[in-house]
């Protein structure tokens, strides 16, 4: 699994306590998941989960990758959709 440690696990305009825990629990939920994902095999032996944040648009972003080459086999949302996101 990797996780994008560029990227803070919260949004730095958040400074209410309450949404700030509720946001990390989400996350540690979100971690756990993909954790779980790439134990199972799911996804066969040459492929991992990934999930970020998309420092651009603070959107989380979901990557099927092969392990070996790195090549992103699917991404939601994809690219184009991030990008009209941060213009919008």
């Amino acid at each position: 699994m990797t996780i994008d440690s560029t990227v803070p696990a919260i949004a730095r305009e958040v400074n209410d306590t309450g949404n700030s825990i509720q946001i990390q629990a989400a996350n540690r939920d979100i971690i756990q998941a993909v954790r779980a994902v790439n134990a199972s095999d799911k996804l066969g032996d040459k492929n991992e989960l990934n999930y970020s944040l998309d420092p651009r648009t603070r959107r989380p972003v979901v990557k099927i990758v092969n392990r070996d080459t790195q090549e992103v086999i699917e991404q939601i949302p994809n690219e184009d959709v991030l990008r009209l996101a941060e213009n919008l």
